[in-house]
């Protein structure tokens, strides 16, 4: 029986996995892809960790990932399935069927892009309709792509494109942007990137690839339809805690309610970056959250 097991290997689990490592808990990291990072690996340049500016994501990522192997962290490629309470922990039930015992649990799992949910878009995924400028906005280079967003990601995702596109719409169904205010100046002293607030992508349109899309506008209801090559979506992101609903410890958004700390209201259970309740979701606010949760695991496990 394991004394934790970390599921996820973003910043978060990551930093858990270093701490409870130099803590010498007899722990594993659980991931679901065979590389770690989360969504770190998806960000072009990181301007904003300290120490470390202007590292890539994924150069951050592989950095983290070197440091908790020099650590002596142990990996395993695992989808988890379930967690179920016993009497002596926790049975982690993964989908290729293993069940795995620990004491503790910690998780660590983030969160994933939210979709727009409308015509066309799951129809032209991955032919212009894309959730990772970094990724894919080098396929459109010279051309007009559109970001729909308004928050930090949006907004670096649209500076990004502007760096390689013609033109760059971003959408945004509210009058103003939600990004901070330095990205903010930054998109509106960029020549090439118009913003069209108070719009809503209602349909994405192309035959095999993206070529337009109809937007509205909310206040008179007013349509229009743009010319563009790809739709970059950027509309926030959903908690992955599916597999956590049974021990009781959700939110109504799916977040796992915890402080900082990392203390759920179930004893064992515990929870790192941006799975959990949190105001700021950041590398940096992740990393620390991997730090506390072990310290609270080591608390819990002196305590049984």
């Amino acid at each position: 029986m394991y004394d934790t097991i970390i599921i996820g290997s973003g910043p978060a689990g990551l930093s858990a996995a270093v701490y409870a490592a130099r803590a010498r808990l007899d722990a594993v990291v659980l991931e679901k892809a065979a590389m770690s990072g989360g969504q770190m690996v998806f960000t072009d340049q990181v301007d904003n960790y300290l120490g470390l500016n202007g590292k890539s994501g994924f150069e951050l990522a592989m950095a983290f990932r070197e440091h908790a192997e020099a650590a002596g962290a142990t990996f395993q490629e695992a989808d988890v399935k379930e967690i179920q309470k016993t009497e002596e922990g926790f049975v982690v039930l993964t989908e290729a069927g293993e069940q795995l015992q620990t004491k503790t649990v910690v998780l660590a799992t983030g969160a994933i892009h939210r979709h727009l949910g409308v015509p066309g878009e799951a129809e032209l995924a991955a032919r212009g309709v894309s959730y990772c400028a970094t990724c894919d906005g080098a396929f459109f280079r010279n051309r007009i792509a559109t970001v729909a967003g308004g928050g930090d990601t949006a907004l670096s995702d649209a500076l990004y494109l502007s760096r390689l596109c013609e033109k760059v719409y971003l959408v945004h169904r509210r009058d103003t942007l939600r990004g901070n205010k330095e990205l903010q100046e930054k998109v509106f002293q960029t020549e090439n990137i118009e913003f069209l607030p108070c719009r809503e992508i209602k349909e994405i349109q192309g035959e095999g690839k993206v070529e337009a899309i109809k937007v509205v506008d909310n206040r008179t209801g007013a349509e229009e339809v743009l010319e563009t090559a790809a739709v970059f979506i950027a509309v926030g992101m959903e908690p992955v805690t599916a597999y956590a609903a049974s021990l009781g410890v959700l939110d109504e958004q799916g977040y796992v309610i915890a402080g900082e700390d990392g203390k759920s209201q179930v004893e064992g259970v515990f929870a790192a970056g941006d799975v959990r309740t949190k105001a700021v979701r950041q590398i940096a606010t992740a990393v620390g959250d991997g730090a506390a949760v072990i310290q609270s695991v080591e608390t819990c496990l002196q305590g049984r």
